[in-house]
């Protein structure tokens, strides 16, 4: 489940939107549910590579020193806009986690990004939100979180989805950042000979 966060771009657009949406409720039941088609395709949605894994080390990089790992398994994103609607979406993001040999605690707290950019690569908006692993009965764990009610304002009816990204990462060091760069990864069999 995402965290709480502070009001930003992602949360006043959401908020203005949702006013907007509340009075469409006032007409009839029927006016409620707009049956236009996208006037678009919706942003594409995907991890970056270089931050869509977190290897947590204590100490060296070796398989013993590893205390928590993460992985963005999976990103989804569903859109709806006519007209010159701005474009509303839901983001649906799947993750692995694991703890290793030098992993103390039965859960831990990763944090990651969702970022709205330009296909340009100019960044719109950012947010930052946490999910919580439990260890307790395992040293792997998944889950998925959703984001909802993702509001991306267009200039106007001409402007698609496809002119957007949404863009998802795990917050990292320096030094993470470089490990993943460096196409470094640890396997969970590593240490098993086989």
């Amino acid at each position: 489940m995402p965290s709480k966060f502070r009001p930003s771009q992602f949360s006043i657009l959401a908020m203005a939107a949702g006013s907007f949406a509340l009075t469409g409720c006032i007409g009839g039941v029927g006016e409620a549910f707009d049956s236009r088609q996208n006037v678009g395709p919706c942003p594409p949605a995907a991890s970056l590579y270089d931050s869509a894994r977190v290897v947590e080390l204590e100490g060296g990089e070796t398989f013993g020193n590893i205390t928590y790992t993460g992985e963005i398994t999976g990103v989804e994103l569903f859109c709806r806009y006519a007209g010159s609607d701005p474009i509303r979406a839901d983001l649906k993001l799947d993750f692995a986690f694991g703890k290793g040999p030098a992993g103390t605690a039965d859960s831990h707290n990763y944090t990651y990004w969702v970022a709205v950019t330009r296909r340009n690569g100019s960044v719109l908006a950012k947010e930052h939100f946490a999910v919580d692993a439990d260890f307790r009965d395992s040293v792997v764990d998944a889950t998925r979180v959703e984001l909802n009610d993702i509001v991306i304002p267009r200039a106007d009816e001409t402007i698609s989805g496809v002119n957007f990204e949404v863009l998802v990462g795990f917050d990292l060091t320096d030094e993470q950042l470089e490990f993943n760069r460096a196409g470094k990864r640890f396997r969970l069999d590593a240490n098993s000979g086989s």
